[in-house]
């Protein structure tokens, strides 16, 4: 089964990927039709709070505050977790983070979990890792479980299926339940109430079967040490409180300080996710309770060294809302899967370099996926300034040896006035002998653009002949 990162490892560079994307016509049509509608409603429950950009500032100072305390407020909720009964592990990667759930799990004696909303660990690569040690996991989110059944990867960070309509999630059903648990009713139709209870019935079965589950969590108050998870289905309290053992992976900057800081983010998450004023399920849970062993793995995965880049760590404001993935024009046109991760659309771009690196050719053109429109910077409920970062991390990333050596060289001409007007001189006369396409690796430049008209004369030239047009 498909979905976490090391799926991604080796995927073509960016470019390829999204223009086989973009000559997928259903592909186009199902994203612009499901991202324009969650825009509108955004917009619509945003504009209903006249304190709106109030609320995001302070979503961004109660972010920023946490990251620059982040040490002392993880001990604070390691100490409130253990109080209540918890069991806290520390995963500095993803090799520790899948070696502790795979233990914890084979020591409850299960072979099987269920999963809820963790996008962390599709991060990590949980499945493939628990798979690998004869442990089988089974996704309960409904978007989820289309991807896990039609052997997917996730292309959207709140909508996974994002890119699959309803004929295609009912041929899935159809074609693939039955090898996951209980099969599809026959003559299913693609009416969404159907095919909400096909995934009901299937998912009740597995519910009341499995003792082990394993979830994220959308934010993790330090004061308490409790994780709390929005969600819209109940399939989260499903998997929260039936199983006997609950193993929670979270990335260490889904911490807030206290309850009133959850406030704020109970606002800001709903209206710019689904756009509802709140979201149908809010679960939180501290500690262990009676008749369940809780376990919470804090995860690093490269967390503590996006930390340290003063420019790149806003990035770990993010609260997973996908706002910014959609009003993307890129994200739209090239879907999910152009992105080689789990974290795809602008804030992707953005973090999954910074998390991963940029040695492979997906991760190095990731910064460059974006037209720096700075729509996502305009709707992030906490103002993560992705343009940016993306720029940021273009000046970071691996560039050849002709691009260095032709940005050295504009740098030696710029550098100077007198050598600026001679080179620009120098172009006015040789300008019938440039070519409309360039050659060789400059090619890149031309292969979507024309070189511009040189003018005869400069602007500097003629500002001086005429005196700034005086004479």
């Amino acid at each position: 089964m498909s979905g976490g990162n090391n799926t991604f490892l080796g995927m073509p560079a960016f470019p390829e990927n999204a223009a086989a994307a973009v000559q997928n016509s259903q592909l186009r049509f199902n994203l612009r039709k499901a991202t324009h509608t969650i825009r509108g409603k955004r917009a619509g429950v945003v504009a209903e709070l006249p304190d709106w950009m109030e609320l995001r500032q302070a979503g961004k100072e109660i972010k920023d505050h946490t990251l620059r305390n982040l040490e002392r407020y993880l001990l604070q909720l390691e100490e409130a977790v253990t109080e209540a009964g918890g069991h806290v592990h520390w995963a500095a990667d993803a090799d520790e983070a899948n070696r502790i759930v795979a233990d914890l799990v084979k020591a409850t004696g299960e072979t099987s979990v269920v999963k809820v909303k963790s996008i962390a660990t599709q991060e990590i690569g949980l499945n493939e890792a628990l798979q690998a040690e004869g442990i089988t996991a089974y996704e309960t989110d409904l978007a989820e479980l289309i991807v896990q059944l039609g052997d997917d990867w996730p292309s959207h960070i709140l909508v996974p299926a994002i890119h699959r309509n309803r004929s295609e999630i009912r041929e899935i059903f159809q074609d693939k339940m039955a090898d996951w648990g209980r099969a599809a009713p026959e003559g299913l139709t693609d009416e969404p109430s159907a095919l909400a209870e096909a995934a009901r019935l299937h998912l009740r079965e597995r519910f009341l079967s499995t003792k082990v589950a394993v979830s994220g969590a959308n934010f993790m108050i330090a004061e308490t040490g409790t994780l709390v998870i929005l969600e819209s289905e109940g399939n989260g309290r499903m998997c929260l409180t039936l199983p006997e053992t609950l193993i929670s992976v979270v990335g260490i900057e889904k911490l807030l300080p206290s309850w009133r800081d959850l406030e704020v983010f109970l606002q800001l998450l709903p209206r710019s996710s689904t756009g509802e004023r709140m979201n149908p399920y809010t679960s939180a849970w501290t500690g262990a309770v009676e008749g369940q062993e809780f376990h919470l793995v804090l995860l690093d995965n490269g967390r503590t060294q996006v930390l340290a880049d003063e420019v790149g760590r806003q990035a770990l404001r993010c609260i997973r809302c996908s706002a910014c993935l959609n009003v993307c024009p890129v994200y739209e046109r090239a879907g999910g899967h152009s992105y080689g991760s789990v974290y795809p659309g602008p804030i992707g771009a953005i973090l999954t370099p910074q998390l991963r690196g940029m040695s492979s050719a997906v991760d190095a053109s990731l910064p460059y996926a974006s037209t720096l429109c700075g729509a996502c910077f305009e709707v992030c409920p906490v103002a993560i300034d992705i343009p940016e970062v993306l720029v940021h991390l273009r000046g970071k990333a691996p560039h050849a040896r002709a691009e260095r050596l032709g940005m050295r060289a504009a740098g030696w001409v710029l550098n100077r006035p007198g050598r600026l007007g001679r080179t620009q001189r120098l172009g006015s006369r040789l300008r019938r002998f440039v070519p409309k396409r360039l050659p060789g690796p400059l090619s890149g430049w031309t292969n979507t653009r024309d070189i511009p008209d040189i003018p005869a004369e400069s602007f500097r030239d003629w500002w001086n002949r005429t005196d700034g047009g005086a004479r």
